[in-house]
């Protein structure tokens, strides 16, 4: 099983998808002086659904990447609100984090990962939708075949496309697919491109039904409060008017961007795609129902009215959120899964960017270090090596997790939480540690060591 590069490869390494995992890997990849080529279907800047909301974790990775964040709406820590009670909890001090998070959305976001990594060194194609993999008669996987989407200009500029002819139409990035196709030939291919992970799945890798599945819903609102130092979590989340619709195992948020706009949007979670489905919420709804109980808390003065008032909600989109590991093997047979493809979303709060990140690094560590071993076998252990690091990194984190959806699908827990739970600061900053995974993982203060230890002893999701 060959991993070093052949004769007719077009690269080490070919990333299939742009977004902050394949942007990461892309660039960690080119540091280690690896040959990396990014194909992603969109071209950039485009917008992904997501709360736009970066934290300490996430902070210290793009630190790691030596991204440049100048510019990027600085944040102190989380407001929590339950009701009429609301508690402000800085963000913890633990030396493996940044000291604050940041809020920056998507479209500019991925431009600026996608970009840092064109200037590490490595070779992005964007208008190029991955259609297929290539595998050789082993069944390992050698390549991908893409094909450009129709309307998208030429990114691939090492060699000309070696078919006019297209394949199947599929839409792909608002635009059908249709133009050129090509083949691109790496010892190993990344997969990064969000939850549905279709490579993937024609591999065979399926998605897991006993693992946690999330629901986000997100807008953005102009808000005089748009430059507020502090992201806004609502825990009492209602399918519409508050104590007389339905409670949602879940939280409401409003992220001020420091742009003239704050991203507010709620997500929920169940413990399975299938109570996910059973439950029938109509998130798009909740969520226009929710942002007009805001108007005290983040509406602006109307003309002439001296009242609250909500600009109407735009950028409505809806997404998927993969958690807990849901699709395995992260890493066999020349495929290798970073990010959502590979379910890294937390399921105490839909955190991913942070591990796909996260994931991206040490992605390119063992591609890397698979590159230098000597022999085929060893190779092979290196890169399978990169899903061990990642389940030692957050196996147990996210087990933990599991273990926290089932309980906030009860909703006598949930009542508890948001009346009394939220009243008590000493436990409400413990529980935020958790939450944000935000806690010294050797060493720190008793709540630190607790959770260290309860995640040391969970079974690895």
């Amino acid at each position: 099983m060959p991993v070093r590069r052949r004769v007719g490869d077009d690269a080490d390494v070919v990333v299939v998808g742009g977004g902050p995992a394949g942007a990461a890997t892309a660039a960690w990849c080119a540091r280690y002086g690896l040959d990396v080529v990014v194909l992603d279907k969109a071209t950039f800047p485009r917008d992904k659904v997501c709360g736009d909301g970066l934290t300490p974790r996430a902070v210290a990775e793009l630190q790691r990447l030596e991204v440049d964040t100048t510019g990027w709406h600085r944040v102190t820590g989380l407001r929590l609100v339950s009701g009429d009670h609301e508690v402000e909890v800085p963000w913890p001090q633990v030396s493996t984090s940044a000291d604050h998070g940041l809020v920056r959305p998507r479209t500019g976001l991925d431009d600026a990962l996608l970009a840092h990594a064109r200037t590490a060194g490595a070779r992005v194609h964007e208008g190029w939708a991955a259609r297929r993999l290539v595998q050789d008669a082993a069944g390992r996987t050698v390549g991908v075949a893409a094909q450009q989407v129709a309307g998208a200009a030429s990114t691939a500029g090492d060699r000309p496309g070696t078919s006019s002819t297209p394949g199947p139409g599929a839409v792909r990035g608002g635009r059908q697919a249709g133009g050129a196709t090509r083949t691109w030939r790496a010892p190993v291919v990344v997969e990064a491109t969000g939850v549905a992970a279709r490579l993937a799945v024609a591999a065979g890798r399926e998605r897991a039904s006993d693992r946690p599945l999330g629901v986000a819903v997100r807008g953005y609102l102009a808000t005089a409060r748009h430059d507020d130092r502090w992201m806004e979590s609502h825990l009492e989340l209602w399918s519409g008017e508050p104590g007389r619709s339905q409670r949602l195992p879940g939280y409401g948020w409003v992220f001020p961007a420091g742009d003239g706009t704050a991203n507010v949007g709620l997500g929920t979670v169940h413990s399975s795609p299938a109570r996910q489905s059973a439950a029938g919420v109509d998130h798009r709804r909740a969520l226009e129902a929710w942002t007009t109980t805001l108007a005290d808390r983040w509406g602006s003065a109307g003309p002439g009215a001296g009242a609250p008032v909500l600009s109407r909600l735009h950028g409505t989109r809806a997404a998927a959120l993969p958690m807990a590991f849901n699709r395995t093997p992260l890493y066999a047979d020349g495929l290798l899964l970073v990010g959502d493809a590979g379910g890294m979303v937390s399921p105490f709060n839909g955190e991913g960017i942070a591990y796909a990140l996260m994931a991206g690094r040490i992605a390119a560590h063992s591609i890397a270090t698979a590159r230098r071993s000597p022999a085929d076998g060893a190779r092979e252990r290196e890169l399978g090596r990169y899903a061990e690091a990642v389940r030692a990194e957050l196996g147990g984190y996210f087990s933990l997790g599991r273990v926290f959806v089932r309980l906030i699908e009860n909703p006598a827990v949930m009542h508890w939480c948001t009346r009394y739970g939220v009243r008590h600061e000493a436990l409400l900053r413990a529980v935020v540690r958790l939450l944000a995974d935000a806690y010294e993982p050797r060493g720190g203060d008793l709540v630190d060591r607790t959770i260290a230890t309860l995640a040391r002893l969970a079974p690895r999701a």
